[in-house]
């Protein structure tokens, strides 16, 4: 190899001598050597909405009871949207660009982690396993397929979406955990620019945490980020220790016992000479009187004002008028709750407290406050008791679900204390994200995927299919197998149906590794429609077992049956609803205790409903609105399988069409139309 020759010097400096500190991972640049943009325009979907919860007026109205007075706010309904958020975020920028107040993320950061959790069943404290869904485990692997370059990609992704959007005011706290900390706050200077960076906390979450060969590690980092210079900050503050309060209180008044400490009344700076009991007085060179003349003769008048031997006048700060310490960036006295209605059984949960702080500090009330890896549903639950608006998201069913109960639970409180609220709405992504979860597929290796699928399911191939839609046959019903990792949705439904129709079958089996929310409801309406026969079957994980040749139970997506009750209320008929069959998927149970659950779930499938609700009017095509529900919490395990509205809304007597929505243990969701003729 030749030497190069080149002369590097002040006239000619080296490349490297103008290197910039930098974070590189793997995908931040192309193979040109150009930064990677972002695609916000090829993420957007449209969002669909399948729920409508404004839970008291639905409950209350037929009653009789409901006070308009304390009605929802329908300024802005809050959202709770189930998908990948990077989807989420890119398809809400229509509509919410610059108009977010303050985000609040807590994305994974374990790479170790077990998504395994305890989930309790029916009446008792007895407790099942569930398995993180095909989604979840799918997103967990690309998340870290490639370590800490392809965790960095996501979240840069995701961080530089969420800035877009923040409006000028607004703020973003990002929790993460040690291992990953200094990465991420690499990432945040990039984007937001080290000026914006305001502040890394650190959270003690617990007191201890015994390690034989390090110390302990106690704490989480919570980074807070501005994407301007006009970002909202409203104080918070701490309690008192008692040792400081006998250090820095020490002087305790003799009529009213209130204890005190003598404040200077100066500050740094120039200004004018003050009065003071009729003498006028200049302050010490290079400072300023820190109060008007009005204020200093108001403290003089109640007694507020005390001069010391040098003849200083000093101001009494007592300790029932100060609000404590101003929050520091060390975090020690908001600890995790270990028991109580606010624990939903995740084990990232977060306590109210910390988001208390964090919404009170970065926001104000009327606000948008969002989430995005929502989790339990901490963030909308702090934000909609403090009065502000929210959004959030998560890609977990389960999470979904449990945000869902808390968030009715909220809703039920603050109406029961004469507080505002405001209803909300769930949505699904119109569209799902399953491309960008195959695009490390090898070639080839979906017709492989179906072809096993196929083999396990017990039927034939269909080589020349008359539909690339329509790959197999069992008996007299064609199937369906859905892509890998992939999303079976209401779109893709109808297009298989009308591809079995059009082969001349009058059934399908649909099989996928993941169904849309509230598929269900469309398999009725096609069925009801095409005298067709649909079955959603999910496709069991144990197929993927190495060496496996023995078929795993393929079964149905969850059976459930309900019927109208009527009675006569004065005069009037009502109508309620009762379950008289369910039988769960058990799609997310771990294979070791499938067996077992399964002869359960065929005795007491009621033991598996975690919530249950009904919309007596549903319209096809529409959202479905909450009339009424139910669900089991932490702390009362019971169900009623009857519902006890006494609906009386229906305009005229007539055949009409109710929606029973049912969500099991797992957060699975089943729903069935049922017809109500109105006499």
């Amino acid at each position: 190899m030749a030497k190069d020759n080149t002369s590097w010097g002040y006239d000619n400096p080296h490349p490297l001598s103008r290197m910039k500190t930098e974070l590189v991972w793997d995908g931040k640049y192309d193979e040109f050597g150009n930064r990677r943009e972002v695609d916000i325009a090829g993420c957007a979907m449209p969002m669909q909405k399948i729920e409508t919860i404004d839970e008291p007026a639905s409950r209350l109205k037929p009653l009789g009871l409901f006070n308009e007075n304390k009605a929802a706010n329908t300024d802005f309904r809050n959202m709770l949207i189930w998908g990948d958020n990077k989807l989420v975020m890119a398809s809400l920028l229509k509509d919410f660009k610059g108009k977010i107040d303050l985000i609040y993320i807590d994305p994974p950061f374990d790479i170790g982690a077990d998504f395994t959790m305890e989930v309790p069943i029916g009446e008792g404290k007895e407790n099942v396993s569930k398995d993180q869904s095909a989604l979840e485990m799918v997103a967990y692997r690309d998340m870290w397929g490639k370590g800490s370059d392809s965790y960095l990609q996501m979240l840069y992704e995701r961080l530089t979406i969420m800035r877009e959007l923040l409006n000028d005011n607004g703020s973003m706290y990002v929790h993460v955990g040690w291992q990953v900390s200094n990465l991420v706050r690499c990432i945040l200077e990039d984007i937001f620019g080290k000026d914006c960076l305001l502040n890394e906390i650190a959270w003690q979450r617990s007191s201890s945490h015994n390690d034989a060969k390090r110390y302990g590690i106690i704490h989480d980092t919570i980074f807070l980020c501005a994407k301007s210079d006009k970002w909202v900050f409203n104080p918070v503050y701490t309690e008192y220790e008692e040792s400081y309060i006998k250090e820095r209180f020490r002087s305790v008044e003799e009529n009213t016992q209130r204890r005190y400490w003598l404040n200077t009344m100066t500050a740094a700076g120039s200004g004018p000479a003050k009065e003071f009991n009729g003498k006028i007085m200049n302050p010490p060179p290079g400072t300023h009187w820190r109060y008007s003349q009005d204020k200093i003769n108001d403290f003089i008048k109640i007694g507020k004002i005390v001069f010391t031997q040098s003849g200083m006048p000093y101001v009494k700060q007592y300790l029932d008028e100060s609000p404590g310490r101003p929050a520091q960036s060390v975090w020690a006295d908001v600890v995790p709750s270990k028991s109580g209605d606010e624990l939903m059984g995740y084990s990232t949960q977060k306590p109210t407290k910390l988001l208390e702080r964090i919404i009170y500090a970065s926001s104000n009330e009327g606000e948008i406050v969002a989430d995005f890896f929502c989790g339990s549903g901490t963030t909308g639950a702090v934000a909609e008791k403090l009065g502000r608006r929210w959004i959030m998201a998560d890609l977990g069913r389960f999470a979904i679900h449990t945000s869902r109960k808390r968030m009715i639970g909220i809703q039920r409180e603050l109406y029961e204390q004469d507080k505002p609220y405001r209803a909300y709405d769930v949505y699904n992504l119109g569209r799902y994200e399953r491309q960008w979860w195959q695009q490390e597929r090898l070639q080839g290796a979906d017709a492989e995927h179906k072809r096993v699928v196929l083999e396990f399911y017990k039927a034939e191939i269909l080589s020349n299919s008359s539909s690339p839609l329509i790959h197999g046959r069992k008996g007299n019903a064609l199937c369906h197998v859905d892509s890998i990792d992939g999303l079976f949705t209401r779109d893709e439904l109808k297009a298989v149906s009308k591809a079995t129709l059009g082969a001349g079958a009058k059934e399908i089996h649909c099989l996928a590794w993941e169904f849309e929310m509230d598929l269900k409801l469309t398999c009725h309406e096609i069925e009801h429609a095409e005298k067709i026969k649909i079955k959603l079957i999910p496709i069991p994980r144990e197929i993927m077992e190495k060496n496996r040749t023995t078929p795993p139970p393929f079964l149905e997506v969850a059976v459930l049956e309900a019927e109208p009750l009527f009675k006569k209320e004065s005069g009037k008929t009502v109508v309620d609803m009762k379950l008289t069959k369910f039988v769960p998927s058990l799609a997310e149970v771990p294979s070791k205790e499938l067996q077992a659950l399964k002869e359960r779930a065929i005795k007491s499938g009621f033991d598996f409903i975690d919530f249950w609700a009904i919309d007596f009017d549903y319209q096809d095509g529409q959202p479905f609105e909450h009339h009424w529900q139910t669900y089991r919490t932490r702390k009362d395990r019971s169900l009623s399988t009857i519902s006890d509205l006494n609906f009386d809304k229906y305009s005229k007597k007539g055949k009409y069409t109710a929606c029973v929505k049912v969500v099991d243990i797992f957060g699975c969701d089943t729903s069935i139309t049922v017809e109500v003729n109105y006499v």
